[in-house]
């Protein structure tokens, strides 16, 4: 009996990790109605490593697929990059990133973590942002970590439409259709 329940949690950990690789081991814990230092045993039984090691691994595998962007130029981390389909972004806010004298991120963080995304899932040399139409949804606060989703949907010729979702947690707080266009080289301005 012990044996059959410790499996189902295990499996349903896995489960959760999948649809989310950034939970924290608290949070898997609240969700499987299980102590922290079990669900500790229980990833490493799996193999499954820590919360940091697992972004670290996602960092690697998703910027060597990035050809659009140098990985210093994404704001955030990229985690996951299926290059013309989807990519996954996270940010971790900070003090210097808000506006003076409050706990308010300034909001061209959460626009430029968007647009750097949106660039980043589209596979070419050189991606520039034609034109985009967003809106905030609540504001991001200081210790907030953004997570975007880039999507693209329909493209034609160069030119592609990229949806992007920023949540924190399960709040929704800025959402942005982007037209992303390839080029083959940027001519030099006169």
């Amino acid at each position: 009996m012990r044996s059959k329940k410790k499996k189902l949690r295990q499996e349903k950990l896995l489960k959760l990790l999948e649809q989310n690789p950034l939970y924290t081991d608290k949070e898997l814990a609240q969700a499987l109605k299980a102590s922290v230092s079990t669900i500790r045993l229980d990833r490493a039984l799996l193999g499954v490593p820590e919360l940091r090691e697992r972004t670290k691994h996602m960092a690697q595998r998703a910027t060597s697929k990035l050809r659009s962007l140098k990985q210093s130029e994404v704001v955030g981390d990229l985690l996951e990059l299926e290059p013309n389909k989807w990519a996954l972004s996270v940010l971790q806010t900070k003090k210097e990133m808000a506006f003076r004298h409050t706990d308010y991120v300034c909001d061209h963080y959460v626009y430029s973590q968007a647009s750097s995304i949106a660039i980043a899932v589209v596979e070419a040399d050189m991606v520039i942002i034609d034109s985009m139409r967003g809106e905030y949804k609540r504001h991001a606060k200081v210790g907030d970590v953004l997570i975007a989703r880039a999507k693209v949907g329909v493209h034609k010729d160069n030119k592609y439409i990229v949806s992007v979702r920023t949540r924190v947690g399960d709040q929704e707080i800025f959402v942005g259709r982007f037209i992303a266009v390839a080029i083959d080289s940027l001519e030099p301005q006169d």
